[in-house]
């Protein structure tokens, strides 16, 4: 057997206008900001002689290569992406950019002590776990598009568990 796997399929290039918002913030930030005074720090180092020991340059000229591959990057994913501005016009549905409220109530997780999860469904590069952000290409997202506030859907990974949408917001 070899290792060879398929390419994983492209995300899809959808984003809210905050996380353009965002992404372009960024953009200005490292092209504006950051690399020119790496550039100058670069600059005064290679001026000090002998480069193979001098740590200012080898880590300047790294950071510089850093920089520049976010930098293309996020030029590159800006010009394809896709701003979802428009909010839908069935609030109590779940689509692109909704804060979904659930309430899981399967055998395990029922009754009193029952776990509620607030998620934002979200494009590929605005995901924060931490906030509840998730990718409109994660599995749990596809499971909830197009569903109606009060529906049931079954847990993708965990197929023990059972969620309620109890609200939906825009």
């Amino acid at each position: 057997m070899g290792r060879w796997r398929a390419p994983t399929p492209p995300s899809s290039p959808y984003i809210t206008e905050e996380g353009a918002a965002r992404l372009r913030k960024e953009l200005t930030q490292l092209w504006k900001v950051e690399r020119p005074k790496v550039t100058e720090i670069v600059h005064e180092a290679a001026k000090n002689g002998d480069r193979s020991e001098n740590g200012d340059y080898i880590y300047g000229k790294q950071r510089l290569r850093e920089i520049d591959r976010r930098v293309g990057y996020l030029d590159r994913r800006l010009k394809v992406l896709k701003i979802i501005a428009d909010k839908p016009k069935e609030k109590d549905r779940v689509f692109f950019g909704a804060y979904v409220t659930l309430v899981c109530n399967s055998e395990t997780g029922g009754g009193e002590n029952s776990a509620t999860r607030q998620i934002r469904i979200v494009g590929a590069d605005e995901i924060d776990a931490k906030l509840g952000w998730i990718s409109i290409d994660a599995p749990f997202a596809k499971a909830l598009l197009k569903q109606y506030e009060g529906d049931e859907i079954a847990d993708p990974v965990d197929k023990d568990k059972v969620w309620t949408i109890t609200a939906v917001r825009y």
